[in-house]
């Protein structure tokens, strides 16, 4: 239904995408932003080919014009969006335990690890 030959209009395949595929990548994405970036980078190419391939765009254009025309964000500004979202949520929360994720200084940590909280910081 989204391939290049379909006879869906341009407006119901973006629909499609955004109903059906789009929930599938970016369930629990506040805490995508620990992954790894060739984890991202995966989504991001599965992302741009569906994109090029419901638009029907030759491979000289390119996938920022690409998202800019059908008003899609790249997966890591949503991923940032989010995760300054959910960051925000905490601070401001009831529960002071919650609220303290974020508040607290730097953390010694064991592992050499991205946490949600150092993606903002960046």
């Amino acid at each position: 239904m989204l391939t290049r030959i379909s006879k869906l209009s341009m407006t119901n395949k973006i629909f499609l995408y955004k109903a059906i595929l789009k929930p599938i990548w970016s369930y629990g994405l506040q805490l995508w932003e620990c992954a790894k970036l060739s984890t991202v980078n995966l989504i991001q190419r599965f992302q741009s080919k569906t994109l090029r391939a419901i638009a029907d765009a030759p491979w000289y254009v390119s996938n920022l014009t690409l998202h800019n025309d059908l008003k899609i964000p790249f997966v890591k500004n949503k991923i940032l969006r989010m995760a300054e979202r959910y960051k925000n949520r905490t601070v401001n929360h009831d529960n002071e335990l919650i609220e303290e994720l974020y508040t607290n200084g730097p953390v010694t940590r064991r592992l050499n690890r991205t946490w949600p909280q150092d993606i903002i910081k960046q």
